[in-house]
């Protein structure tokens, strides 16, 4: 069973994604900001991380910038979550170091065939 770490501040956002990943099987551990994600990267070792961009206290680029930088977490995907659709801001996502890009509101289909996906890829 995968273990996803959730990075979202927003708590109907939050609850919502995590209920729907709990049923299909994934484990999930919850962050409510960039830097509460940074140091949960580190200690609970994640498959994959959804990241938020738009977080208080650190936001996801930076947030990404640190878990990609860390001699143990830089090989974790990170996929990034934003409300804003432009190309600049894919862009920016990928540039702070995420492998992916989904906006919100989330199409669970599509996001569901990215991280399996993802998983796949990483897992073996």
């Amino acid at each position: 069973m995968s273990k996803i770490l959730l990075v979202e501040d927003d708590q109907a956002n939050r609850e919502l994604l995590a209920r729907y990943l709990t049923l299909l099987g994934y484990r999930i551990v919850l962050a409510l900001d960039g830097a509460q994600a940074v140091q949960l990267a580190q200690t609970e070792r994640p498959d994959l991380i959804l990241m938020d961009m738009r977080l208080p206290v650190m936001d996801g680029w930076e947030a990404t910038r640190r878990i990609k930088a860390g001699t143990m977490t830089s090989t974790i995907p990170v996929m990034a979550l934003t409300a804003y659709a432009m190309d600049d801001e894919r862009r920016r996502c990928l540039e702070a170091g995420c492998d992916d890009y989904e906006t919100k509101p989330l199409e669970f289909p599509r996001l569901l065939a990215k991280l399996r996906s993802i998983l796949n890829t990483t897992t073996g």
